[in-house]
């Protein structure tokens, strides 16, 4: 309701444009993503079944900015069961909601696009993410995505999913190591 009121109040294109240009300047937290650009080695374990032993992978992944600084695309490349496996993420801070919002697609999961959206820890540190999505087997699921940075040379995801109505499962974990 607020933001339609903000719509319906006139403001002049100069005024337009700086509002723009104040929440489109990357900022404090696109210098942090920033930070992650390189070449990386993974190391996944994916559990297709609770209970089960997981499926471990080892592969790459390629980190860069686009757009002037404001996003960062992560590329990941890595041979599973299923076959050859490609995943491209794409993070990047909202200045004007104040959330991290990320767009993830990859090889072997089909053709839907997952977005996540969520928030950092107070050190910017660790950035949660939720994504809901129809699951073609599992029906409706909310899927959690952490990310924390270790330290400048390693990451660590972790990805539970939420069955509608069920108890969150991890279901997914992936170490990923800087290459020097």
């Amino acid at each position: 309701m607020e933001s339609s009121k903000k719509q319906e109040g006139k403001m002049d294109m100069q005024a337009m444009i700086e509002v723009y240009k104040k929440l489109g300047a990357p900022g404090a937290t696109h210098k942090r993503l920033a930070g992650l650009v390189g070449s990386w080695a993974t190391k996944s374990a994916y559990w297709m079944e609770p209970g089960k032993p997981p499926e471990e992978s080892t592969g790459t992944c390629e980190q860069k900015m686009l757009l002037g600084g404001r996003f960062l695309q992560q590329e990941y490349k890595s041979e599973t069961k299923g076959g050859p496996f490609t995943g491209i993420n794409i993070i990047g801070y909202n200045n004007h909601t104040k959330k991290y919002q990320s767009v993830y697609m990859d090889s072997i999961m089909g053709t839907p696009m997952y977005y996540f959206e969520g928030t950092a820890g107070a050190d910017g540190k660790t950035i949660t993410q939720e994504s809901s999505f129809d699951d073609p087997i599992r029906g409706p699921v909310t899927r959690r995505s952490i990310t924390r940075v270790v330290d400048e040379n390693t990451l660590v995801y972790e990805m539970y999913n939420i069955p509608k109505g069920g108890k969150e499962v991890k279901v997914g974990e992936m170490t990923v190591s800087r290459k020097r």
